[in-house]
């Protein structure tokens, strides 16, 4: 069973208010009065909408087409979701379920931790009622147990109708929140100004298609295990197939019209109104330029759809338009649209829609109408949960625990049978919490997974006949920069087209990484003492790949290299650099930091700097002796960046972490083995708090390196540390964010690329 929709919604009223004065006309429009009539003329609904198509005010500078991407975040995230995901499941806790006063059922579920890792226990308890959840934090006391009963009069909970019982089964740790999303997508040719013509469409456009791809994967419904948005996945009676994604921890399932049955004799199209006109938010893409008529929300009979997001495609510039339509009754939500709020970049047009579909309808929620509505849906799923766990109760009698201490002590006799069921606990909520994560649902995750939510260790084809030795490679844009044994570097667009010499054979990369935001390309070329670090604009090698200048060369790269850098067979970077960014070198035992001066925003070109090669915006900050070369390093983000920044290291038998300010070095992890073969080590970021997934040999360690203590990170064992293993040696590992390993099969002369 799982929770699904708006087991928590913090207030958007809070948001609204803070952003009023930043967030006024110029960026949502104004608001129209917008009427419908039938064919008589009567008026048969009226409506006030809130138009939003960018800032028409003149007087502000602004640059086409560009924005403040910070603005695209997620509004009103779900805290009590994240909290359960990070602090409960696959943790041992208890479960309680009860009636209070008013004869509704509650859920409680109740750990003890502890208090940000700083090695001082708490108790952190979460209480699901109809009328919105609760979460809360409570200090541990040695000597005076904390009861159930206590925890819920700090909840404001001090009467009940049956006092809360304990659930012992460890299934109930699949009963979890979600917070999934459906939303309309209807498709409209040029000219049609009615719902019956749209609806009628029996298939859209290529342009249409192309859209559609950008938002999702195509899925079949039959069998589909996933979110299905009241799809049927049984009996194919909504559509062969529908569009499906997952965004930031959120299932997305799109009802697209011309996927959805088409009836010849009902002109209405009853069954894709069904499904669209009952959506919050819908997706309207109209054919045709914006000087043909223009759609309007009264051009919809839905009394309840809020939001319409009008998208336009200009197959010219290859770009999209969009307008935003608001029943005015929702509360403002952002992002706020640029100006003109055209789209050149089609990932960047998809992240923005969908945050703003996602602010869109967190917002319409909070509307009086839907917010009792809210409260009835959280009522039933509780409701329906207290009934599926009373045999449960029953069941166990014998060991229920009414009104028992948290955590409490068990008898000698019953201690090994109480250590067994809570191991079992344990292993059923990591094996949901790792799958959870790795397929992408985990609500404390930013992953956005496409391609039908393929397990990790699934391939994606990209160049099916390349003839080289891949050495490293990795992601720019759509497109793949390769580095060969023999042939240099080159930029492939996959099986379409011929790959695009980047830089000769005489530019031999041994390492590199494409950061798109900060428009560099930073390469290791070379080995031995000939070994240095290049550092490129992606500006600079873009205009020369359109304007078909010669391919580059070692000899052309000159002003690119950084000097001291000279003899390097290793370097990192730091996979978190909104301050700066920072490298780390290795030259033999020697560690060189290097850091960028003036860190480059968004939209901002090299033509303003005045120098093709970025190398004087880097500087030396100190070096670190070891006692012995690394094989692999990265780097770990303090909390403050100031004093606490760290360098993982790995050599001989063991990992360090390396102080980047005083170069004092630590024990992270020693290796028991004969011979060791160092794969990686990741730097993983949750809710701020660093860790370390150090690979080797068959086996992947997981270990958290946060909070730090002044200069000192704390990495004594902690409950989160955990590890895997894989059945073969791997032989490379990356942070999630790049692109560059992928797998490479010799087939005859060919090599079959792939993401990994």
């Amino acid at each position: 069973m799982c929770l699904t929709m708006c087991l928590c919604y913090s207030s958007a009223s809070e948001d609204l208010g803070c952003r009023r004065g930043d967030f006024s006309r110029k960026h949502y429009g104004s608001v129209e009065l917008l009427i419908s009539s039938d064919a008589d003329g009567a008026i048969q609904r009226a409506g006030r909408f809130r138009v939003e198509n960018g800032s028409s005010d003149e007087t502000l500078d602004y640059t086409p087409g560009t924005w403040r991407r910070t603005d695209v975040h997620l509004e009103n995230p779900e805290y009590h979701t994240r909290w359960f995901f990070k602090y409960f499941l696959g943790k041992v806790h208890q479960n309680y379920v009860g009636t209070d006063a008013e004869k509704n059922p509650f859920y409680l579920s109740v750990v003890l931790s502890d208090q940000n890792n700083q090695r001082v226990p708490q108790y952190r308890a979460i209480l699901w009622r109809k009328t919105g959840t609760l979460k809360i934090s409570l200090p541990y006391s040695p000597t005076k147990t904390l009861s159930v009963k206590s925890i819920l009069s700090a909840m404001n909970m001090d009467r009940f109708e049956k006092g809360p019982r304990e659930i012992l089964n460890p299934e109930i740790q699949k009963v979890r929140g979600s917070v999934n999303f459906k939303f309309g997508v209807l498709y409209a040719k040029d000219g049609q100004l009615t719902d019956d013509e749209m609806f009628s469409n029996e298939t859209g456009s290529e342009n249409f298609d192309k859209f559609l791809n950008l938002l999702g994967d195509a899925i079949t419904l039959q069998g589909w295990a996933g979110y299905r948005g009241g799809l049927d996945t049984k009996n194919d009676t909504t559509g062969i197939k529908s569009i499906y994604t997952v965004y930031q921890g959120h299932e997305l399932m799109f009802h697209v019209s011309t996927m959805l049955p088409y009836s010849k004799e009902n002109k209405q199209q009853v069954e894709r109104k069904r499904h669209i006109g009952n959506d919050i938010v819908t997706i309207v893409f109209q054919e045709g330029d914006d000087a043909s008529s223009s759609f309007k929300p009264s051009m919809i009979r839905s009394h309840f759809t809020h939001i319409f997001a009008l998208v336009r495609y200009n197959s010219q510039n290859d770009s999209y338009r969009l307008k935003i339509f608001s029943e005015e009754s929702v509360p403002l939500f952002g992002p706020p649209l640029p100006s003109p709020p055209v789209f050149t970049d089609h990932q960047e047009f998809r992240d923005f829609l969908l945050v703003k579909l996602i602010n869109g309808e967190k917002a319409t929620l909070e509307t009086p109408t839907f917010a009792q509505k809210r409260q009835r849906t959280l009522d039933m799923l509780i409701r329906s949960l207290y009934q599926d766990l009373m045999p449960d109760l029953h069941k166990n009698m014998l060991n229920r625990r009414s009104f028992s201490d948290v955590l409490p002590e068990s008898p000698k006799s019953a201690r090994k049978k109480e250590e067994a069921r809570q191991a079992e606990f344990v292993r059923i909520g990591q094996a949901l919490k790792l799958k959870t994560i790795v397929r992408g649902d985990a609500p404390t995750s930013l992953v956005t997974t496409g391609l039908c939510r393929k397990e990790p260790w699934e391939s994606q084809s990209f160049c099916s006949t390349f003839p080289y030795e891949i050495v490293c490679a990795d992601s720019w844009g759509q497109s793949l920069l390769v580095a060969t044994d023999a042939a240099g570097v080159m930029l492939l667009d996959g099986e379409a087209l011929p790959p695009v010499q980047v830089f000769d054979k005489t530019m031999v990369v041994k390492q590199m990484h494409v950061l798109e935001p900060q428009d560099l390309l930073i390469t290791r070329a070379d080995k031995g003492k000939d070994a240095r670090l290049y550092v490129f604009r992606l500006s600079t090698l873009k205009r020369g790949l359109e304007e078909r200048q010669l391919v580059r060369s070692k000899c052309d790269s000159r002003e690119n290299k950084l000097e001291k850098t000279k003899g390097c067979h290793l370097y990192s970077i730091n996979t978190h650099h909104g301050s700066e960014l920072r490298i780390v070198a290795a030259i033999r035992n020697k560690l060189l930091l290097i850091t960028r001066k003036h860190p480059r925003f968004e939209g901002f070109s090299a033509i303003g700097t005045g120098a093709d090669s970025p190398v004087e915006e880097f500087q030396y900050i100190r070096e670190i002796c070891l006692c012995d070369p690394p094989v692999v390093m990265a780097l770990v983000d303090g909390p403050t960046g100031e004093n606490d920044n760290m360098i993982c290291v790995a050599y001989k038998h063991q990992f360090d972490l390396i102080n980047e300010s005083t170069g004092d070095a630590y024990r992270l992890h020693h290796v028991d083995a004969n011979r060791v073969n160092f794969v990686a080590a990741i730097d993983v970021y949750e809710d701020g708090e660093a860790g370390l997934l150090l690979c080797y040999n068959y086996i992947c360690y997981y270990k958290k390196v946060c909070p730090f203590n002044g200069s000192t990170p704390m990495i004594q064992s902690n409950t989160s540390d955990f590890h895997f293993s894989w059945n073969q040696m791997p032989n490379f590992a990356s942070h999630p964010i790049m692109c560059h390993p992928f797998t490479h099969t010799h087939t005859h002369t060919h090599t079959h690329t792939s993401y990994t």
